[in-house]
């Protein structure tokens, strides 16, 4: 890389993520290509691969970019707030990840994908984002639940994660998907993304404060 370019290599990265960003609110993974998105940069296609090797490569930034987002929501709960009920702290964070349609969706249908085919530093690179999610939100448990101890905290995230990558399928089903449960005869009921995550992370939070705050009284 040339001396003084850095910038503009992060200008170009943020393009080329910008662009698959937009392909993808309206086109699926599997369908958008490096040619898609280079038909939407300022600069030619081939000039892509000085970036990213892969099409992976680029949703796998973008799903770093949107935990990222996901992470400062997070911090800004926890400098604006002093306390928080088990309900309040549980509207915060459904709020945030209501925020976070494309995050979800990354999760729980590409990511097999995206982290089978990106270079091992590109996927080194995401983790580090992924696992300062994680700490961020212990941090939001050890200030808001103080009673919420460390295998309590461990709990909650072995609990919380894994469920993120589920909830987006939960939310979102196509015209298609919705007649085929008709007809089978599910009994299917759509929830938004606030709705499951609220009520999710209040009964979690609930249940470890019936586990700890009786204790906490009789000492």
């Amino acid at each position: 890389m040339p001396k003084g370019s850095e910038k503009l290599t992060n200008a170009r990265k943020e393009e080329i993520v910008n662009a698959c960003a937009s392909l993808y609110e309206t086109m699926g993974f599997k369908d958008i290509t490096i040619r898609d998105i280079g038909e939407k940069t300022s600069f030619t296609r081939t000039s892509i691969y000085n970036y990213f090797q892969t099409k992976e490569e680029i949703f796998l930034a973008l799903l770093q970019r949107e935990h990222e987002a996901w992470i400062a929501d997070l911090e800004t709960i926890i400098h604006q707030h002093e306390s928080l009920s088990a309900g309040e702290f549980a509207h915060e964070l459904a709020v945030t990840l209501e925020r976070r349609g494309t995050m979800l969706k990354l999760m729980s249908m590409n990511l097999y994908d995206m982290e089978g085919n990106s270079r091992l530093e590109n996927l080194v690179s995401f983790k580090k984002v992924y696992a300062k999610a994680m700490r961020t939100i212990t941090c939001c448990l050890e200030k808001f639940f103080p009673y919420m101890g460390v295998n309590d905290i461990q709990e909650f995230l072995y609990a919380f994660f894994p469920f993120l990558f589920g909830l987006y399928p939960y939310t979102t089903a196509t015209d298609k998907q919705k007649e085929a449960m008709e007809i089978a005869r599910v009994n299917y009921v759509q929830y938004s993304v606030y709705e499951i995550t609220k009520s999710f992370v209040t009964k979690m939070l609930f249940f470890f404060e019936k586990e700890n705050v009786p204790e906490t009284h009789q000492s």
